[in-house]
């Protein structure tokens, strides 16, 4: 019996696990046989990896080949398995050393002609093969620029099996055909894309709203989210459409963590390897709970809105035509910053610690004016009262916006502040948070949990007495507590007060209760 073995990465979610690949040739009846939990994918690489063998130029054994995938108990998917199951069972037939690849983690699906193929998930992939100290990860070349993000871990590209082969007997490389580039398409039925904001998109280009102008500043530098209610015309989406302006760059490990979630569903662009700016994300009103928080069969489960737009922005414009099962899917993920998606086969966890901005009509007929509205009240009510209560209350900034004057649709322009300056209010802000939150496991106030909020951060009790009288009349809940008191160390961080003060906790009050039903 001769005997080889090589590694490969099983994902779940973005978490993964590395899988020994062993092969052993012995006396039998010829063909090929996994063991290891393999799903329909993965059955059926003995045909990709055989017509890709032949493909190559090598020889099949023809003799009973046993492929075991260890550990054995946990469900392996997907197509990812191919090269490193066609190298083990070539190592074990002396095709090439099996000392070559026997420290090697190899990644990727085979074509029948031999070219080794991109694939999804590659990121977090060989992120969990460094977590677990593998040092060397063989990948495809449309996903080496994806690979080498990681830091500390050597990459090996090869877009042929026969290259790679030559490679691990260390001859020559073959001369080979031009390779296909760019990245898997996007998974079917994914009803989420990511919007692209020009450019030039500027803060400035706002007339009026210096109200809501300032609460978008607030919700950059602590990360709160915000809801505008107000007729058509007044610049809700406007609004919500230049907040990724003034946030900062993704820090390089919270860009692997975005990236590594791309990756996974597949959204990632050619030649943009890294995501380096908060993504902006805004469904339409139609979109599905699945396509929202994540889900897809056992086998397949995809990422969803929440968790695409992690670290950065996710706007839901006409936030009461969503479905209202919809929206309270997101409850929880604003509460625990993660989706967990159950399936009889498993669990998958995907990050969703995202800012959530909504934008709402005041009714149905969406009139640009209320004295041209035709609706009755009933209808105003009822319509309003599809964004429900608990929803509402994990909102931090609500704000009800009406039409700019004429006299600030001419003049405000020339007073209105760029996001260039108002950016840089941000990120002071955020380094006096990052200051004061050092040696915590927390980067910005929204994240502070509540227990830890009141025991170590609670403003003076001279600025607290707006709240307690709130508390006392039964119009504040304690949840509601807790988002005023990480609004109001915002506050004070972009004012660079070392504590809140009645102002700020004022303030954070103001932006708490207004529009609130």
């Amino acid at each position: 019996m001769t005997l080889a073995k090589t590694r490969s990465v099983s994902l779940v979610g973005v978490d993964g696990f590395v899988v020994d690949v062993e092969a052993a040739i012995t006396s039998g009846v010829p063909g090929l046989h996994l063991v290891g939990l393999p799903d329909t994918a993965l059955s059926e690489a003995r045909d990709r990896v055989r017509a890709a063998i032949f493909n190559s130029g090598e020889d099949w054994p023809n003799r009973h080949v046993t492929v075991s995938l260890f550990p054995a108990s946990m469900p392996k998917k997907g197509s990812t398995f191919d090269l490193a199951i066609a190298i083990a069972l070539l190592a074990a037939a002396e095709a090439v050393p099996a000392r070559a690849c026997a420290g090697l983690v190899m990644i990727g699906e085979l074509g029948l002609d031999g070219r080794i193929r991109p694939i999804q998930g590659l990121l977090p992939a060989v992120l969990a093969a460094a977590n677990q100290g593998c040092q060397t990860v063989v990948v495809p070349s449309s996903n080496a620029a994806e690979a080498e993000l990681v830091p500390g871990m050597k990459v090996v590209s090869a877009g042929t099996l026969r290259g790679l082969l030559c490679l691990l007997r260390d001859e020559p490389p073959p001369i080979e055909e031009d390779e296909e580039s760019g990245s898997p398409p996007p998974p079917d039925g994914l009803a989420v894309r990511q919007r692209d904001i020009p450019p030039d998109l500027d803060l400035a280009d706002v007339r009026g709203q210096a109200e809501a102008r300032r609460a978008l500043e607030i919700s950059a530098a602590g990360g709160h989210h915000l809801f505008f209610a107000g007729p058509p015309g007044c610049g809700k989406t406007m609004l919500a459409e230049r907040l990724p302006t003034l946030m900062p760059p993704l820090e390089p490990d919270i860009a692997l963590e975005v990236t590594a979630i791309h990756s996974v569903a597949g959204t990632l662009r050619p030649g943009q390897p890294l995501i380096t700016q908060p993504p902006f994300y805004a469904p339409h009103h139609t979109a599905s709970r699945a396509s929202m928080v994540g889900g897809g069969s056992g086998r397949v489960l995809q990422p969803g809105a929440v968790s695409l737009a992690h670290r950065g922005i996710l706007f839901l414009d006409e936030a009461p035509e969503f479905v209202a099962g919809t929206l309270d899917a997101l409850r929880q993920p604003l509460e625990e910053g993660e989706v967990r998606i159950s399936r009889i086969e498993g669990m998958a966890r995907f990050p969703a610690r995202f800012t959530l901005v909504l934008a709402a009509n005041p009714c149905p007929c969406a009139a640009a004016k209320q004295v041209d509205c035709s609706c009755a009240p009933g209808i105003r009510r009822k319509y309003t009262s599809r964004l429900s209560g608990p929803l509402l209350d994990r909102i931090d900034l609500k704000l009800e916006l009406t039409p700019a004057s004429r006299a600030e649709l001419r003049y405000d322009l020339e007073f209105a502040e760029s996001s260039d300056v108002v950016a840089e209010r941000v990120q002071l802000a955020r380094e006096r948070t990052l200051r004061r939150l050092a040696g915590t496991p927390w980067r910005s106030n929204s994240e502070i949990p509540g227990p830890e909020l009141r025991r170590r951060f609670t403003p003076p009790s001279e600025a607290m007495k707006g709240v307690d009288e709130a508390l006392h009349r039964g119009t504040l809940s304690a949840r509601g507590l807790d988002r005023i008191l990480r609004v109001a160390w915002t506050i004070a961080d972009l004012a660079g007060h070392d504590e809140p003060g009645p102002d700020d906790v004022g303030g954070a009050l103001g932006l708490w209760s207004a529009g609130r039903q």
